[in-house]
Formats: C-alpha cells, structure tokens, sequence
C-alpha cells in the first residue's frame, strides 16, 4: 500500500469515529413554581404517587406528532421516574402554597398519620400536535381514614410554551404543575372532614 493510501485510509477512519459516537443524552427536571399562600388546609397531607397513562412512564420526553402519533427521542430524557418527579415537584409547589401544612409524599421515609390525602391519575402531560402543553388528571382529595366522602374532579390545564425548544417545554409544563397545585390546594381547604372524625374529635381530648 502507498503512503498516500494509507494516508486516506487514516483520515477515512477518523471521520467515521465521530459517527459511530452517540451524542450524550440532555437530562430534564421539572421546577417549583411560586404560587399564592391559602390558608386553612389540614395539617398533615399525604400526596400519593400520582398514576400515570403508560405512554408517559418512560424516561424519554414525549411529544405528539399528531392525534394518533407520538415523538419522542432518547436524546432528551428525565432525570428520574417521571412519576417520582411529578409527586416530588407537587409536593414542593403545595408546602409553597400551604403555610401551616406539611405535605409529604407515599413514595418518601415519613410516616407520620395524615389528615388528609390526595391521590391522583395523569391521563395527559405533554405537549400536543400545536405545541401547547396539556396536563389532564383526574384528582381526589379527602379527610380522614375513610374515603367515601373524597372530593373528586377532573382538572385540565394548558400552557403554551415559550418556544419550541425542550427546555421552553419543560419549563411550561413546571407551570402547569404550579396551577394544579392551586387546584388542589383549593380542594384541601374546602373538603370536609367525615363525620366519624368528627364525632371522635372531642373524646380524644378529653382522654389527653
């Protein structure tokens, strides 16, 4: 082989590294998002680890390509379990909004009996064919042991991005994770607690 050859055959090789080097993955993590104080909520709140539609349990980042398609890359993942994240982050926007309250997740080490508990199934939270960024969920919130008398809605919220880009696109959807803690924050001071719980509340002062 001539020296020129091998010369080519050196630099055909260093080209095709390059190529065959998969870029590193970008890693997204949603963010609290300050919201207004409301008082009055029970004191102790159980968040649940909300359920999710199983096109969303996944570490990629998904979009919709249309009413019956989907995007998403491996490129562009979550820092962690998406449904960890959503709970970790609601968490932190709901103790924001909740001054005398102390909201902690099932998923944590506390162990500490509820007062009230919210649970919850995310049916969307991406962003549509448009680019808006949809979260619908079906919540519950209730006071007590017994759930027979929870608070119950569907709650649909939209924000729409400031670009195209992921980031813009997480950052909206850290937006609409702050308004569902407003819902739900709203809920917890307007649920009622049951009416066992209520007739037990004055015999277990008395036994102090």
């Amino acid at each position: 082989m001539t020296l020129a050859r091998r010369r080519l055959l050196t630099l055909a090789l260093a080209g095709a590294v390059p190529a065959c080097t998969s870029a590193e993955p970008a890693i997204y993590t949603l963010a609290a998002v300050p919201g207004t104080a409301q008082r009055g909520a029970p004191a102790q709140v159980e968040l649940r680890r909300p359920g999710l539609a199983g096109y969303l349990d996944r570490p990629e980042i998904v979009r919709s390509n249309s009413a019956y398609s989907l995007r998403l890359t491996g490129a562009e993942r979550w820092g962690e379990p998406l449904g960890d994240l959503f709970a970790r982050i609601l968490a932190e926007d709901l103790n924001s909004r909740l001054p005398g309250s102390s909201v902690f997740t099932s998923a944590g080490s506390i162990t500490a009996e509820a007062d009230a508990t919210i649970e919850m199934d995310i049916q969307r939270f991406d962003a549509d064919p448009s680019g808006m960024v949809v979260l619908l969920a079906q919540v519950a919130v209730s006071r007590g042991r017994a759930r027979a008398s929870a608070a119950t809605r569907v709650v649909r919220l939209t924000v729409q991005p400031a670009s195209a880009k992921t980031a813009d696109l997480v950052a909206a959807m850290s937006t609409a994770l702050g308004q569902l803690a407003d819902a739900l924050a709203t809920m917890l001071r307007n649920v009622k607690p049951e009416a066992h719980d209520t007739a037990l509340a004055p015999r277990s002062k008395k036994r102090r």
